[in-house]
């Protein structure tokens, strides 16, 4: 099929929509479609197209609106845990919409009946890269996240000013601030705060090592659909403390031993300091991880696709 993917970001981002939109696209190459990536469809563009594929439901509604044809409505976050109980276009998006594609089984329990029986979960895949040795002169943990409000970007800093004297804990942050103000605000606690470093926006690949050896990722987003950096930390196979929220919950499982409460500072320190001094505790964390590796291969995601297309 003639299928265009419209993204809200731009096509070189580094946000999620833009790097969920570029896995899609070449998944649905591989199995034979001819497929163009856009931040909107207006008609005019002069090819025809037999399918939109669209991300986010308020943010690409003028394009849903407008489409001719089959719609597939992929729902990647904030649209779908803060646009849709309120705003009049995300559920207009979701009333036109084809089918519809959720990153995680949580983001089921958010959707009416009528809604639920055209979704299809389908998780986001990340490819495996070997572990790198970790430093030796610190317990580094890493956290992938660009400075903006729902990423409660800076809980990981706030955290490690309360952990013991002894600990050789450091926090590397690698993300884009998104504003002056947030950029400030990582300035002044890495002038306050000698265990974290912001190092500003990294190549998908840089990130990727950073993440490899590091020994924890930590996520304490407010809001997410279905992050790539779990995907990522699942795939290897780095332990991951995060926010239990549904869409973190929805990607592990309810009975992951990671989790704390949303902006919790105080227990965050508290896993932190537990993933240091505990080997059984970060091992526990491990394994669990591992054992959920099956679910975040290319080849999972892909047949995902293919058997819903082939509903089309």
């Amino acid at each position: 099929m003639r299928t265009l993917i419209v993204s809200p970001e731009p096509v070189d981002s580094t946000r999620g929509n833009s790097i969920t939109a570029d896995r899609w696209a070449g998944i649905l190459r591989r199995l034979g479609h001819d497929v163009s990536v856009a931040t909107d469809w207006t008609g005019t563009s002069g090819k025809n197209f037999d399918l939109l594929i669209a991300l986010h439901a308020r943010r690409s509604h003028s394009a849903i609106a407008r489409f001719p044809g089959p719609v597939i409505l992929g729902l990647t976050g904030t649209d779908l845990y803060e646009d849709l109980p309120a705003n009049a276009e995300a559920r207009h998006s979701l009333s036109l919409a084809t089918r519809i594609v959720v990153l995680q089984d949580s983001a089921l329990q958010k959707l009416d009946e009528s809604a639920r029986a055209k979704t299809r979960v389908i998780y986001q895949s990340a490819i495996a890269i070997a572990r790198e040795r970790p430093r030796d002169d610190c317990f580094e943990i890493c956290v992938l996240a660009h400075l903006r409000e729902v990423k409660d970007p800076l809980r990981t800093a706030l955290a490690s000013r309360q952990l013991p004297d002894s600990s050789k804990i450091r926090v590397t942050h690698a993300g884009r601030a998104m504003d002056a103000k947030w950029e400030e605000a990582a300035r002044s606690e890495e002038r306050a705060n000698p265990r974290y470093r912001w190092i500003g926006e990294l190549s998908h690949e840089a990130a990727a090592q950073l993440l490899a050896r590091s020994r924890l990722l930590v996520l304490s987003s407010k809001v997410e659909g279905g992050a790539n950096a779990v995907s990522e930390a699942v795939a290897c196979g780095v332990p991951v403390l995060c926010s239990d929220i549904p869409g973190n919950i929805g990607m592990l499982a309810p009975d992951y031993p990671g989790f704390f409460p949303v902006g919790e500072t105080g227990k965050l320190a508290a896993l932190l300091n537990r993933a240091e001094t505990d080997p059984v505790f970060l091992d526990e964390m491990g394994q669990f991880i591992r054992k959920l590796q099956p679910r975040f291969t290319l080849e999972r995601e892909t047949a995902g696709w293919e058997h819903l297309l082939s509903e089309l």
